[in-house]
């Protein structure tokens, strides 16, 4: 089931040289399938489609309602099955997706079917926003369900000694979900957890939470979002317990901006000329059905921007903001702008880089990029010098879906935008991207004293569960950090892929990488969980590195970030300024601010990991909380980090 799971520890086999070609080469999607599917069971393929001749959509935008909760924008969206096509060619497919309620139009909702409506809104102003699960009791991908209630060995988690497996959804539970705010600074109980997952027959997971609960019935929860983050593109998707790739897959995610007045005198170009890109890749059956094949293989083999396969869209010779997310569910792109070699000096168009996950940061020049699950890309891109009826292609290269060492379905042309708009309004008059005064980003401040947190992608056997620090998701939070603190964290990966690591509350900065003795870090690791887990007995991470720090990207540096690329057979550093969720209420509202204990979780973006338990809780205890559990040193604090705190000046 080579979709589903990651490759092998080097380690557990005595190194890289000894794993068969056939798992770490380019084909290795082809081989017999495990899990659900048998070596003979064909793999569902999209039939040829004809590029570039379905235009790009535009998600809506929700329209809030201000009366409901005074101070505050309101919005009530529901979850619901319907239909989208997902090209000319194909019929109708069965989907889900969120649909927003009009405030002005009470029989109209504004969605696509698909996706979700973009909800737009100003820093610092706060959001109320009503979930409510209409969804089918039973899932559009059921046998993928059916899989994993039956104890699949490649599907269901499995624990590391000497946890007991514990089953991810209830025996009667076939649709539960959550709605996460990605990238949020967001109380606990409405983060959109896993297990505060509600069915769309009103069952509650254990951890399952609402605001006002007078004001719901079984099946909705009410969350409340501070939106005190920088201006930055995040998005909302699902988070449901045990099944969040299929939920994903069917439709669950959408946009959410937050904007800050103070960015309309930056010159960057809006409205029209701002554009979001949602990336994701999906198959589909002959009739235009939505297909799920990454229990047979890695990824999908058609690639889907806004809800549509390689569409186009029509633009002037002017610059453009282009706001792209990777919501795709394992697949990473390395993304470039390709032009016809007679346009211009070079194939491959020029851009600009001004922001990532976390809010704009100082102009990059750049040719391609690489972006994992969950990431955001903020760029500039100037068509002006381009000859009117020039085709500029999207494409994807040299990045298997499970970068580096992966397999799966290539995918090179994405999309395509269309010089064959005239200029309009006379001259672009936005500012051009090396004049742009954009935030600066000062590095974090570190102490020699600053607590360093290790969390290690520890994997057993080939095709088998992942975890951080060999203990199950289902585990109590065994790790505990006093607020207002500041820590680096170190993920040391001795796999084989690279894993996006998102942690849920915080923006934090990548520190550095450095290279690691995988092989020998994994044997002893196993030595060390055979052994009893004894702390003093923890393999020393300093043993095991094999060559300097190397700094982090020239994307990453001097960003803010939420999602980060741990790549394999290194050990990641990212540095976090300072633990501290919002405690104030939110539209007067009560229970809407934070309580210590606070728990949240982290966990790898690629969907079918984090379903399959890579993923754990931590706690942010209070100052004054000589908890038990809480036996590091205190730490200096670092003001101007984290969300809201300005630009990290």
């Amino acid at each position: 089931m080579v979709g589903r799971r990651n490759f092998l520890m080097a380690g557990a086999m005595g190194g890289a040289a000894m794993i068969p070609q056939g798992v770490l080469g380019g084909q290795a999607y082809a081989s017999p399938a495990h899990g659900t599917g048998s070596a003979d069971t064909p793999v569902t393929q999209t039939p040829p489609l004809r590029k570039y001749v379905d235009p790009l959509p535009r998600p809506m935008t929700a329209i809030p309602d201000p009366s409901v909760y005074p101070g505050a924008d309101y919005h009530e969206i529901t979850m619901r099955q319907g239909s989208w096509r997902f090209h000319r060619d194909l019929g109708p497919a069965t989907v889900w997706g969120y649909w927003a309620k009009d405030p002005h139009h009470a029989h109209r909702a504004i969605g696509m079917g698909y996706l979700g409506p973009t909800i737009s809104v100003l820093k610092d102003h706060p959001t109320v926003v009503k979930y409510r699960n209409e969804l089918p009791t039973t899932h559009l991908f059921q046998f993928v369900i059916d899989a994993i209630r039956s104890g699949d060995p490649q599907l269901t988690p499995t624990a590391p000694p000497p946890y007991k497996s514990k089953p991810p959804f209830p025996p009667h539970i076939n649709v539960w979900n959550v709605v996460h705010q990605h990238g949020g600074f967001t109380a606990p109980q409405s983060d959109g957890m896993p297990l505060q997952s509600f069915s769309p027959d009103g069952f509650h997971a254990e951890s399952y939470s609402t605001l006002d609960p007078s004001r719901v019935k079984p099946n909705e929860a009410i969350a409340g979002y501070t939106n005190h983050e920088r201006s930055s593109m995040l998005w909302y998707h699902d988070h449901g317990m045990g099944m969040t790739s299929v939920n994903v897959y069917a439709g669950l995610a959408g946009l959410y901006l937050v904007r800050d007045p103070a960015d309309e005198r930056l010159g960057l170009p809006e409205g029209e000329f701002e554009i979001p890109l949602i990336l994701q890749d999906r198959t589909f059956g002959r009739d235009g059905s939505l297909a799920y094949t990454m229990t047979q293989r890695e990824g999908e083999d058609t690639p889907v921007v806004n809800g549509k396969a390689y569409p186009f869209l029509a633009v002037e010779p002017r610059r453009y903001r282009l706001r792209i997310l990777n919501a795709s569910n394992e697949r990473f792109w390395r993304l470039k702008f390709d032009v016809p070699r007679d346009v211009l000096l070079q194939p491959t168009l020029p851009f600009w880089l001004i922001g990532t996950d976390g809010g704009l940061r100082e102009p990059l020049p750049m040719l391609n990029f690489l972006i994992s699950p969950a990431e955001r890309y903020d760029l500039i891109v100037d068509f002006s010098q381009l000859p009117m009826g020039t085709n500029v292609t999207l494409t994807n290269y040299n990045a298997p879906v499970h970068f580096p060492g992966g397999g799966g379905p290539e995918i090179s042309e994405i999309m395509q935008f269309q010089v064959i708009k005239r200029l309009s309004g006379g001259a672009d008059k936005t500012t051009p991207p090396k004049k742009l005064k954009l935030p600066q980003i000062a590095p974090i401040e570190l102490k020699p004293h600053t607590r360093r947190r290790e969390w290690v992608l520890y994997q057993h056997q080939l095709f088998g569960t992942m975890t951080f620090d060999a203990v199950p998701f289902m585990e109590p939070s065994q790790d505990f950090i006093k607020a207002g603190s500041t820590e680096i964290w170190e993920y040391i990966n001795p796999n084989h892929d690279a894993h996006p690591m998102h942690v849920h509350l915080v923006n934090f900065q990548v520190l550095n990488r450095q290279p690691i003795d995988a092989a020998g870090y994994q044997a002893a690791y196993e030595k060390w969980i055979d052994g009893g887990r004894k702390p003093e007995d923890l393999p020393v991470l300093a043993n095991y590195l094999t060559g300097p720090p190397i700094p982090a990207d020239p994307d990453e540096v001097r960003s803010y970030k939420d999602t980060v690329k741990s790549y394999p057979e290194t050990v990641t550093r990212i540095v976090i300024a300072e633990f501290t969720p919002p405690t104030g209420t939110i539209a007067s509202i009560p229970g809407s601010g934070t309580e210590y204990p606070a728990t949240y979780v982290h966990h790898c973006h690629i969907l079918e990991h984090e379903d399959d338990d890579l993923m754990r809780p931590w706690t942010i205890v209070d100052h004054d909380d000589h908890d038990d559990h809480d036996d590091h040193d205190d730490h200096d604090d670092h003001g101007g980090g984290g969300h809201g705190g300005g630009h990290g000046h």
